[in-house]
């Protein structure tokens, strides 16, 4: 599986990265059956409309097959937190999306 990393206000670093790949390797995992895919990570710092504190938007999207696209999105206080959280959300979407297709393949057996 493919990673991009897209950060906007922030700039990159080797432990952001790490972070992601950390995640990636997750998502992979449950992914493994299909070839070619592409994960989109987009971090992203918001502050302008926020009277306390950085907020930090984490955003993560695969297209699987069948033209499918599952997105996750989260806004947490700390990078680690809302990227955690978006990655469940995606393997949620992931695991309903392979539980759909399983059945699909039973139904035409």
């Amino acid at each position: 599986m493919e990673i991009k990393i897209k950060t906007t206000n922030i700039e990159i670093t080797e432990y952001l990265k790490k972070l992601v790949n950390n995640k990636a390797k997750k998502i992979d995992k449950l992914l493994s059956d299909y070839s070619g895919l592409i994960l989109e990570v987009e971090l992203d710092k918001t502050t302008k409309h926020h009277q306390k504190g950085d907020i930090f938007r984490a955003e993560m999207q695969v297209q699987v097959p069948k033209g499918k696209l599952l997105r996750s999105v989260s806004k947490k206080e700390n990078f680690r937190s809302s990227l955690s959280e978006a990655e469940k959300d995606l393997i949620i979407q992931i695991k309903k999306y392979k539980d759909k297709n399983s059945l699909e393949l039973r139904r035409k057996l």
